[in-house]
């Protein structure tokens, strides 16, 4: 990853990292419980979760491995990560920080990677990629999940500019056969795959990025004036005053290293 882009990630991450640890979305839900199930299946024996933000998924896997690496490229997140899960009482981790595109691990060290909501953040998924798979051994899984594109590319412009109004450090959401290309790229198969819906309540969705007064009304205004199907394609809620909701596709993918 730039430096460049990696300070605007830190910049955006750092100052919400305690606002993640509480969000009720990352915490739990049918996505996190099908990462599960895929992961319960392979009975990983140490397992690395990339981009751990509050550590919820860390944390999850910590009950079916008996080591889990939690790594994060913001250090205040990982610290709010650290300080969640040891709360907890759990006690089977470590902590690492670093850069997704230069993962600081030796080849064939894990039997599962997870990714959750993230890799949209990364400039060169497919570098990141790579890198999972290296340190993935032969027969282990990376599970990852991640916004899924639309293929319209008008509504996929659209979405693309709320997302980056609320958080510049946002890339892009990528569509099924991007995901398998860069997957298939990696040297790894697809094994499972499904598409879920989650919903993302307005304030809480922008408040976690601790958006401006001005900056969250024009972003308001942007999404009000735009196509009514650009709305419709990701179910905006709209009340009186603003904004209540919209929902977003998450794709997530079990993809095994042969």
């Amino acid at each position: 990853m730039s430096d460049r882009h990696g300070q605007r990630v830190r910049e955006q991450f750092g100052p919400s990292a305690e606002a993640y640890v509480t969000s009720v979305s990352h915490a739990a839900g049918a996505d996190l419980e099908q990462l599960l199930a895929w992961g319960r299946a392979r009975r990983p024996s140490r397992v690395l979760d990339v981009a751990t933000g509050g550590g919820h998924t860390a944390l999850a896997f910590a009950g079916l491995a008996t080591r889990v690496v939690a790594f994060d490229l913001t250090e205040p997140m990982l610290r709010a990560a650290r300080e969640f899960i040891r709360g907890r009482g759990v006690a089977n981790l470590a902590y690492v920080t670093g850069d997704v595109e230069a993962l600081p691990f030796q080849a064939g060290a894990f039997s599962v990677v997870t990714c959750r909501i993230a890799l949209h953040h990364v400039a060169n998924p497919g570098a990141a990629i790579r890198e999972v798979a290296r340190v993935l051994g032969p027969g282990g899984s990376f599970l990852v999940q991640d916004i899924l594109g639309h293929d319209d590319q008008e509504i996929a412009s659209f979405i693309t500019e709320v997302e980056r109004r609320r958080d510049p450090s946002h890339v892009r959401a990528y569509r099924a056969r991007e995901w398998k290309a860069l997957l298939r790229g990696a040297g790894l198969t697809v094994i499972d795959e499904t598409v879920l819906t989650k919903v993302r309540v307005w304030d809480d969705w922008t408040g976690r990025m601790r958006m401006a007064p001005d900056a969250r009304r024009a972003l308001e205004g942007f999404v009000l004036s735009a196509p009514e199907p650009h709305r419709a394609a990701f179910d905006f809620r709209l009340t009186d005053t603003g904004v209540e909701s919209f929902t977003d596709r998450m794709i997530l993918l079990r993809a095994d290293k042969d």
